[in-house]
């Protein structure tokens, strides 16, 4: 269900009724020659909203998912000149932390946040927001993505932005928009651990690592088996399903962030 789609009166009775808030976060910013800008954005739009449905045919889960969020801090793209909308961190950080106070307001007792660009690190504002006791925990997991490829690509092939996983994902479900023509060969990888990181420093395409191994089949099996993940994550954290895991923390990996 899309928190957009229902009535205010709606919306306060799957609060009571202790459905999951899932808040998706995006990005726009460039994603190399052959991408839209747009695929953060969209990738946890439909990403959240899939997995949501999946939960609840799969686990009976009542999950709400928000509008996307369709900015964040870029600045690791500025040098690219063009296709970025970057927000201050201070300010993208001001905006979750309205939208979690806002749902907690209304009554919701779990939120998952969900993060687009596995840059944007929000673990210090969800620790503050859980240890305040405001009666809504707010739930940030890492990603899966590169345990994803390493099971169903190749580990062998690097990876970071704009990148075979990313690709793959685009030519399974949004063809239409791959410039295939425009994907570029491999890049060198960067240090994630740079605060001042530019993307310029390591690719003239705007691409981390090496695109040249997408496919549509392979897209098809990282895009199910991300919905699988998630949707059981979104279970777990209702309460419905109880299962051994250590990434559903307040991690951040950029190895491979999708974004």
């Amino acid at each position: 269900m899309r928190f957009g789609d229902c009535t205010y009166q709606e919306i306060a009775a799957l609060a009571g009724d202790g459905a999951v808030a899932v808040v998706p976060l995006g990005c726009t910013e460039q994603q190399g020659p052959h991408l839209p800008v747009d695929f953060d954005s969209w990738f946890a739009g439909a990403l959240t909203t899939a997995a949501a449905d999946q939960a609840g045919a799969r686990h009976g889960v009542r999950a709400l998912v928000l509008p996307v969020l369709p900015l964040g801090p870029t600045p690791e793209h500025r040098g690219f000149g063009a296709g970025y909308l970057d927000v201050p961190v201070t300010l993208h950080e001001a905006v979750v932390r309205a939208m979690l106070d806002s749902l907690c307001a209304q009554g919701f007792t779990v939120a998952v946040i969900w993060r687009g660009c596995g840059g944007h690190d929000l673990r210090d504002l969800v620790a503050r927001f859980n240890g305040e006791g405001h009666g809504m925990r707010a739930c940030l997991p890492a990603h899966p993505f590169q345990a994803l490829w390493d099971e169903l690509g190749d580990p062998a092939v690097p990876g970071g932005h704009a990148d075979s996983f990313t690709t793959s994902i685009m030519f399974a479900r949004r063809p239409d928009l791959v410039r295939a023509d425009r994907i570029p060969g491999p890049s060198r990888q960067p240090d994630w651990s740079d605060p001042d990181l530019d993307f310029r420093a390591y690719s003239d395409t705007g691409v981390i690592g090496d695109p040249g191994h997408a496919s549509r089949e392979l897209g098809e099996r990282l895009w199910q088996a991300s919905v699988d993940w998630l949707a059981t994550l979104i279970a777990e954290e209702a309460g419905c399903v109880i299962t051994e895991r250590s990434d559903i923390v307040t991690s951040n990996s950029v190895r491979r962030d999708v974004s």
